[in-house]
């Protein structure tokens, strides 16, 4: 009897993997010991440079304020965590992540006092600053990246070659080049190990989500991600995603209602643990919601490369409209801009279209939504590092523009040094011999035209914001023209990835011996 073909599936661009020059022969285990080791030693050689706010008085920068969390998560009782009271001053970095983050701070806070009490005495620590509380405060990041993040980079790269999106040999070979990309990401290490941030926490708990997905632990997959949107709020950029294709595989089910039902438990069990203390009273519940949700900053902050802020040269919406309106419109704005992806994979949701709409649902998020940050940015650059076998060209040109986002924050922490390090070693790992960036892609020379000039303005904007003094009328002129070029980009790669993962629909879909997908 004849073997049944194989079908072809319409993966990747990937690499020949055995090709690639720092490819050691050793088995996967101790390769994948050996990636993450150099992953390690470069986010360590980013945390010997300065940090967010060093040295400049009186509040100093996220340093500060994760330093000032802790201090008052290990003194305070839980209940005056997010309460305004005389030794919790709410105008000083009051806390305003969900209560997961507050536990971390508890934690690592406790580590520290029993080091170096002083970093975190009560009141007396404000902006405590020394050679010795900066080496412990990095070693909490790097700490937790190496037990939140690293796993659930290795676990997804795993499940992804077994029987996650897609299939072909040449997918199994670049497992090496896919787990640098996700471990050597440059935006998250400047900016956890740089700047100083805890998202390597979240990013991996959304991670670990992702890979149980994928591996058909959807279970597992519901209480990570439940404690990723306890960790830190932005996590929701990603919840129309998980939504949308939890719900379709439920719907082809043979019991939908038992499916949803037994997600719904997990979630919301995972919600009362994490949040038991406040649950004794409205008042305490409404008062940490408060604080998640701080819409009197405005629509954004700083020039991030989001409509709004974009937009706001032309129209002035913190001028002509109140914060009631504004939030209105942003939430219709987020909700049409994600609907058409959610949709996808309510109607024919499979392993690779999930990961497009992880990717397609967070960009909404940043582009349309209240209260985005530049760092935001780290959001949607998850699901494109999760992508880059199948869109490496996507991938390496998202991440430059994600990084020359936040260009004039890096340069305000003074971490010039870091970024093009960081930058070069990235690129270096992208472009090595064999490697999975679709060299066989012919791109016309109109197009190449068009996408070399924002390259070239980009690179230039480099130079011109570190030599030339913007006019005395318009000192964010470079800051601003930074932020147009950006945008411009993600733009056009939310459009991209929103008609890739549609055109998923007119595929043929890879059978190999069982349903992956449901």
């Amino acid at each position: 009897m004849a073997k049944p073909k194989k079908s072809q599936s319409p993966a990747p661009d990937p690499p020949a993997a055995a090709q690639l020059p720092w490819r050691p022969p050793a088995p996967p285990l101790a390769t994948a010991l050996l990636i993450s080791f150099a992953a390690l030693l470069v986010r360590a050689l980013v945390s010997v440079g300065p940090y967010s706010g060093q040295g400049t008085a009186p509040k100093f920068g996220d340093y500060e304020a994760q330093r000032h969390w802790m201090e008052l998560t290990l003194h305070l009782p839980s209940s005056d965590w997010y309460r305004n009271t005389s030794a919790n001053d709410l105008a000083y970095w009051g806390l305003d992540y969900p209560p997961l983050s507050a536990y971390q701070s508890w934690i690592h806070a406790r580590l520290i006092n029993a080091s170096l009490p002083d970093a975190v005495a009560l009141r007396s620590s404000r902006g405590f600053e020394s050679h010795e509380s900066k080496l412990l405060m990095r070693w909490t990041v790097l700490s937790s990246d190496l037990m939140v993040f690293f796993p659930a980079a290795l676990w997804f790269v795993w499940t992804y070659m077994k029987d996650g999106a897609g299939g072909g040999r040449e997918r199994r070979d670049g497992w090496m080049w896919l787990l640098a990309m996700v471990l050597i990401n440059p935006c998250l290490v400047l900016i956890d190990h740089g700047h100083f941030q805890y998202n390597c926490i979240s990013l991996g708990l959304t991670l670990g989500a992702i890979a149980g997905v994928l591996s058909r632990n959807e279970l597992v997959a519901a209480a990570l991600f439940s404690l990723a949107i306890n960790h830190k709020q932005m996590s929701m950029y990603f919840a129309p995603a998980f939504f949308g294709h939890l719900l379709g595989k439920c719907m082809k089910r043979k019991y939908p209602i038992v499916e949803i039902m037994k997600l719904g438990f997990v979630v919301l069990g995972t919600f009362a643990i994490v949040w038991w203390p406040y649950l004794q009273s409205y008042e305490a519940a409404i008062q940490v919601i408060s604080r998640l949700a701080p819409f009197e900053r405005g629509i954004y902050e700083d020039y991030v490369a989001n409509f709004w802020c974009s937009t706001s040269v032309l129209i002035k919406w913190k001028r002509l409209f109140a914060i009631k309106p504004l939030k209105l419109m942003s939430l219709s704005a987020t909700i049409m801009a994600f609907l058409p992806s959610f949709i996808q994979q309510v109607k024919s949701p499979s392993n690779l279209g999930f990961l497009y709409s992880l990717l397609n649902s967070s960009f909404s998020f940043y582009l349309f939504s209240y209260q985005v940050h530049e760092k935001s940015i780290l959001l949607p650059l998850l699901p494109a590092s999760l992508l880059a076998l199948h869109e490496p060209h996507l991938y390496g040109w998202f991440t430059y523009y994600a990084l020359f986002s936040m260009y004039p924050l890096i340069c305000r922490d003074q971490l010039l040094l870091q970024y093009i390090a960081v930058l070069g070693l990235f690129f270096l790992i992208y472009y090595s011999p064999g490697a999975s960036y679709g060299k066989e892609v012919k791109i016309s020379s109109r197009t190449k035209a068009v996408l070399s000039l924002p390259l070239l303005c980009s690179i230039l904007l480099h130079i011109v914001y570190l030599q030339i003094e913007p006019p005395k009328r318009y000192p964010f002129l470079f800051d601003a023209l930074i932020m147009f070029i950006c945008f411009s980009q993600f733009v056009i790669l939310s459009l991209y990835t929103n008609y890739k993962q549609w055109m998923l629909d007119f595929q043929p879909r890879p059978v190999v011996g069982r349903k992956k997908d449901l």
